[in-house]
């Protein structure tokens, strides 16, 4: 969809994610926010700033501190008509609903024969890069993409995240909603005014090349696009796929690109091992083995918690990581 310049306004991640859940709370009186602080307070963030005041507090919830609770709340209410709207503060608070979730919302459709959907959306801020303990920092996105049943997006820009979330909210599935802290409010670009869609399960092919193709989605776009833009100068052409979505996977856009480079590179910041980035190689391997010219590289965050402050940024992928596997698949 092309953006009308005189249809659109600027805004931040976490300002199109308010835009998105206003917009389709207008349209849709099922629609019930749902979270700790997320009424008065507006969320830990402030994405459910204002809310509250055009809603009111019978859609606009301020929950107990219970995250198992809350989804389970949210999932009973799905069943019965509602599109709940679930706020978890951190990724890393999410496990005390990991039950809730693997056992009841992913397979209500299957055990009741599609009498029964769960249409709720579950939005959780998730990474490191803003100096917050490490629980807060957890970027666990693989639990769940092994989840049958249950889809998980990850925008990494203001558009994105509007698109994607209404999307989200229309899908009659369950959908984990990742939204980047560290990118919440990073920059600022047009956003349609008014509803709009980003199909789920479709990644953007951000950066057209020949050499390498390197895949990213949330926080670790702008690394690989900054890393792709500094290896210009030594004559490497990278091409750059925003996945957007993590389950499911865009296996159409992943075989076209790294048939055509023959070689991958793909940067997330959770750790290594069992890593979204093994899933991709899987992928590349069944369908692009004979095309590649050189080992697939991922570069990821270390398989250890996530450190606090001083070694924050060393756990991270960064620009000179990303640059170092660029030039190492090229020596092939």
């Amino acid at each position: 969809m092309s953006i009308d310049v005189m249809k659109s306004q600027k805004l931040t991640i976490v300002q199109a994610v308010t835009d998105g859940l206003q917009t389709m709370m207008r349209e849709k009186k099922e629609i019930i926010i749902m979270g700790e602080d997320v009424g008065r307070n507006g969320g830990v963030f402030r994405a459910t700033d204002g809310l509250i005041d055009e809603f009111g507090e019978e859609r606009v919830l301020d929950t107990p501190l219970s995250e198992s609770g809350i989804v389970g709340t949210a999932i009973g209410l799905a069943i019965n008509g509602f599109l709940p709207v679930v706020e978890i503060q951190f990724l890393g608070f999410i496990y005390p609903a990991f039950e809730q979730i693997m056992a009841h919302a992913t397979r209500i459709r299957m055990r009741t024969m599609s009498r029964f959907h769960v249409p709720i959306v579950i939005r959780a801020p998730y990474g490191a890069g803003v100096k917050a303990p490490e629980i807060h920092s957890d970027s666990m996105e693989a639990l769940f993409t092994h989840m049958p049943g249950i889809k998980v997006v990850c925008p990494s820009n203001p558009y994105d995240a509007k698109g994607l979330l209404i999307s989200s909210i229309e899908d009659p599935d369950p959908v984990l909603f990742l939204e980047s802290l560290r990118s919440y409010r990073a920059f600022k670009e047009e956003v349609p005014i008014g509803k709009y869609t980003v199909e789920i399960g479709k990644a953007n092919r951000l950066m057209e090349g020949e050499d390498v193709t390197i895949i990213a989605w949330g926080a670790m776009v702008p690394v690989a696009m900054k890393a792709a833009e500094k290896v210009k100068g030594e004559g490497i052409s990278c091409e750059v796929i925003d996945l957007r979505t993590l389950y499911p996977l865009d296996h159409s856009m992943i075989s076209e690109s790294v048939q055509k480079t023959g070689r991958a590179i793909i940067v997330h910041e959770a750790p290594a091992t069992s890593g979204l980035g093994a899933e991709i190689i899987s992928v590349i391997q069944e369908t692009s083995f004979l095309y590649l010219r050189a080992p697939i590289e991922r570069v990821a965050g270390f398989d250890v918690p996530v450190p606090f402050y001083a070694l924050e940024n060393h756990f991270l992928p960064s620009e000179g990581r990303v640059t170092k596997a660029i030039e190492k698949v090229m020596h092939f």
